[in-house]
């Protein structure tokens, strides 16, 4: 029912969005406040939803072609998939940041301006914060600093040099807004309906999403701010969790009309044929027998899984393997595909901070326990993709029980679990590795990277950041350091 309703209103969306671009044009919104004014908030809701879901252009560039092969989930020859190599592309390294702020940031400040200002829909404005913080969440963990307390205030407050928060500001302003939102989803107002492409407006299910959220925000400060860490973490932990995989926040994406609902990274495998999985992933998978080997790989040619390693081009891999793309794992098909969900986050990623919450003190639980939840919920959430992807509960125990958790070896398995679960969500793997150092990844060497030979730290602002925002970008590269792959945001130490 879910899925009809998101696509019967997406119809409506769709058919408002062209009557405005007939009128005076969508983007005239960030011009014009009379005309935002206008705007059904339930129509904006969607529209940045399916925004901040993101379309090919940062998807290819920003989570693929950096995120996806620093992290080795992927890899490829074409030297212009940057990230496997490291080396430097402003267009590409940039591709988040302008897509944000371009799009939806304005939007979702807009969004949350009206639902402030109307005080009638005590609800809707606290999803619409709630996802406010999903989008800043991302692009901070991406770059560190960034424009936030003043970003997408142009026709609002006349801001149009927005300064750039420190991340550490950011993250205490991130807390600070779930909290706040948790406290209005009882507040008894209408919710998004249909119009929200995540819960349908479940509050339940927003709550839950909220404090998950707050779980991940307070865990990913553990060594930047411990005291306010663990403080966050069991705020998160007393309100209320996901608890099982109905409890995924994802963005069921369609297959038209004209690519408007269609998954930016479905389409970009559509276009690009490049990649493949990594071998460090390949291997790690094989080694552990894990039955996620045939749900997220695929070989044309059929036999036994062999990854692509990453760092090399084509004249180079003569040395390690065959330059036959069609000799290496693809990635499965069916997660690939323009009407596949876009996940933001799921139940597996929360038991497992769980279980690292508890190693840690800061939890009650039993770290075991919520280890072996969140693998098995790992294993079996590929099926909200295709139904055909599903792995029995015979089959995930079984994992559980050939790769028992040692707590001395804890940290470590929580975060090659972590990295596993996150395949595709590639930002978050990114940060999440960058906090734990878990999976330890061997970087490549390829002649003329960027970042002396390490994997890179961050990605770089935009090259037009210089002309536009010069001073206040200045002020953030003198707060957080170079603006360098090289340089670790404030959370990283």
């Amino acid at each position: 029912m879910k899925s009809f309703l998101n696509k019967f209103y997406l119809l409506g969306l769709i058919m408002t969005l062209t009557m405005v671009s007939c009128d005076e044009g969508f983007e005239e919104l960030n011009l014009n406040p009379t005309q935002a004014n206008e705007l059904d908030p339930k129509f904006q809701f969607s529209y940045v939803q399916l925004q901040t879901s993101g379309e090919r252009y940062e998807n290819w560039r920003a989570a693929l072609i950096y995120s996806s092969t620093m992290i080795q989930h992927l890899s490829a020859l074409a030297t212009y998939w940057s990230g496997d190599k490291y080396l430097f592309n402003s267009g590409y390294s940039s591709s988040l940041f302008d897509r944000a702020y371009s799009n939806y940031i304005k939007d979702i400040q807009d969004l949350v301006n009206n639902l402030e200002t109307s005080g009638e829909n005590p609800e809707m404005l606290a999803m619409a914060r709630i996802w406010r913080v999903v989008a800043f969440h991302r692009v901070t963990d991406i770059y560190g600093d960034i424009p936030y307390s003043e970003a997408g205030k142009g026709y609002i407050e006349g801001i149009t040099a927005p300064k750039y928060d420190s991340q550490e500001d950011i993250y205490k302003d991130m807390v600070a807004e779930l909290e706040a939102a948790i406290g209005q989803l009882s507040g008894g107002g209408r919710s998004f309906g249909s119009a929200d492409f995540i819960y349908g407006g479940n509050t339940d299910q927003w709550r839950k999403f909220a404090n998950s959220m707050l779980l991940r925000l307070g865990m990913r400060m553990s060594k930047a701010d411990a005291a306010l860490a663990e403080a966050t973490v069991r705020k998160a932990i007393s309100g209320g969790v996901m608890t099982s995989n109905a409890d995924i926040a994802m963005l069921q994406h369609s297959s038209g009309p004209e690519g408007i609902n269609q998954n930016g990274i479905g389409q970009v495998f559509l276009a690009d044929d490049n990649q493949r999985m990594s071998k460090t992933f390949i291997d790690w998978m094989a080694n552990h027998n894990d039955p996620r080997l045939d749900v997220l790989g695929y070989m044309a040619v059929g036999g036994a899984h062999v990854g692509l390693p990453n760092g090399y081009d084509a004249q180079t891999i003569a040395s390690v393997g065959s330059d036959d793309l069609n000799t290496y794992s693809r990635v499965n098909p069916k997660l690939v595909t323009v009407d596949a969900p876009m996940i933001f986050m799921t139940y597996a990623e929360v038991e497992l901070l769980l279980a690292e919450a508890a190693l840690r003190g800061w939890h009650s639980g039993d770290a075991a326990t919520h280890y072996n939840n969140g693998v098995k919920a790992a294993i079996q959430q590929w099926e909200v993709y295709d139904a055909s992807l599903a792995v029995s509960d015979a089959d995930a125990e079984a994992y559980l029980a050939a790769n028992p958790f040692s707590a001395g070896e804890g940290m470590r398995m929580i975060g090659e679990q972590y990295w596993a679960a996150t395949f595709l969500n590639e930002y978050e793997a990114f940060a999440n590795w960058r906090r734990t150092g878990y999976p330890a990844l061997t970087p490549t060497d390829y002649p003329g990277n960027q970042s002396n030979s390490q994997v890179p730290r961050r990605l770089r602002y935009p090259d037009s950041e210089y002309g536009i925002n010069g001073d206040n970008i200045q002020a953030a590269i003198s707060r957080q350091g170079p603006d360098e792959f090289t340089t670790r945001v404030w959370w990283d130490k």
